[in-house]
């Protein structure tokens, strides 16, 4: 089931706040760092942030779909659902672990991962 706006964003401010918490925690326990590790303290934060958050819409993407089966993009006859299938993509945003809905046509024996 699709996550409304406020429940998505409160979802996505409670994985923030866990990165930022873990953040504060090295902070706490690295009493003179360097600006090159604060640097990379930062941006191991940031890239774990831009992963969540993507992963985060990409699921809600997905649960938009409610079960329907799509159109065949080729022939457009309906698709059967296949299950789900598991595929972890690096993307700009980072390492991202996709859990999408399978579609199969059996008339051109071609599958689909809507809604891409």
């Amino acid at each position: 089931m699709k996550l409304s706006r406020d429940e998505l964003k409160a979802k996505m401010l409670a994985e923030f706040e866990w990165a930022v918490d873990r953040l504060l925690d090295w902070n706490d326990q690295t009493p003179a760092p360097t600006l090159t590790e604060i640097e990379e303290a930062v941006l191991k934060m940031r890239k774990q942030m831009g992963e969540q958050a993507a992963n985060a819409i990409i699921a809600n993407q997905d649960a938009a779909l409610g079960g329907q089966a799509p159109a065949c993009p080729t022939c457009a006859r309906a698709m059967r659902h296949k299950g789900y299938r598991q595929n972890d993509v690096e993307s700009q945003a980072g390492r991202l672990q996709t859990r999408r809905a399978y579609f199969y046509c059996p008339h051109c024996q071609t599958g689909s991962f809507p809604p891409r």
